[in-house]
């Protein structure tokens, strides 16, 4: 099972901050540092010192961290035209040597578009559609030759391709919990599929339609990574969980249901539940990035007894 670490810097943090805690990521020997893609808070606090942006950020990473995976958990289709995106990933991939990923999502977050101005177009999964379609063929197009793209939404003319990641193939993740469109654009695009925030048997469900969705479109289903995102509060004690919880506006016992939380063996055995369905991979969502002693405890007393 691989354990990454995903951010929610909309929250309020820095880039200093999140240096910090990518490098606990290596460091500690986590496989990656993901971070979401948003421009506003949710839910209560005032989201000091205000939004970093995600690309800017892991261009950042990349040149400061050397083995961690680096992506997005998931960058918001809304926020960048798709030739312009794989502009930007193709360079991230290439400064960071080749260790990037992109996980790619509609947008959903209407708030955060109203307040900096960004178009929320209400037809936002054919968009997805388009985005996957041109970023993907942008980047497999052999040098040399040039792409194009009709689409309802989208058109590119002798579009150079340029340039090239350092990757053969970059990762591309596609996730949610959508019944029917979700699983057959993750069984045509992804090397992922991730479901966010999901019971093990909602997981196990969701698993099943993408599975389901890739090997009727002539795909082996195990071609895929299939993966999880939740919440994680893990401490050496109930006092320390509580604390935790309290430290991100939660409690303790709807962190356990909902999440990853309690003694590392109690988070142990809920990991081994979503292994159990097909899990490979989680993301472990770490809302106080000021406590570098929450991913030491998970490192040593966690990730070590699933390696």
């Amino acid at each position: 099972m691989d354990l990454r670490i995903f951010t929610e810097p909309q929250q309020g943090a820095t880039y200093d901050t999140l240096l910090a805690v990518a490098k606990a990521t290596e460091d500690l020997g986590f496989d990656a540092f993901f971070r979401s893609d948003h421009y506003l808070r949710m839910g209560s606090g005032d989201g000091l010192p205000g939004p970093t942006d995600a690309w800017l950020t892991l261009a950042g990473l990349a040149r400061e961290t050397k083995r961690i995976r680096l992506g997005t958990l998931m960058t918001a289709g809304t926020f960048r035209l798709p030739g312009v995106l794989a502009i930007q990933v193709a360079q991230v991939d290439q400064m960071s040597g080749g260790r990037v990923e992109l996980g790619l999502g509609t947008g959903w977050f209407e708030e955060e578009h109203k307040a900096y101005g960004i178009p929320f177009p209400k037809e936002k999964f054919s968009r997805l559609e388009e985005q996957l379609e041109i970023v993907t063929g942008l980047w497999a197009t052999e040098p040399g030759k040039t792409f194009d793209f009709r689409g309802t939404h989208y058109d590119l003319t002798d579009s150079p391709a340029l340039p090239k990641p350092v990757q053969e193939k970059i990762p591309v993740l596609v996730g949610g919990h959508g019944a029917t469109r979700t699983p057959r654009l993750a069984a045509r695009y992804a090397d992922e599929f991730n479901i966010p925030f999901a019971s093990v048997e909602d997981s196990e469900r969701q698993f099943g339609r993408v599975r389901a969705a890739a090997e009727e479109a002539g795909r082996d289903g195990d071609d895929l990574t299939y993966s999880n995102a939740l919440v994680v509060c893990v401490g050496r004690g109930e006092a320390e969980v509580a604390r935790r919880a309290a430290a991100i506006g939660r409690e303790a016992d709807e962190l356990k249901l909902n999440g990853l939380a309690g003694s590392p063996s109690e988070v142990v055995d809920k990991i081994g539940r979503y292994a159990e369905i097909g899990a490979q991979r989680i993301y472990l969502q770490i809302l106080d990035l000021d406590d570098l002693d929450h991913l030491e405890l998970i490192s040593s007393q966690v990730q070590s007894q699933l390696s």
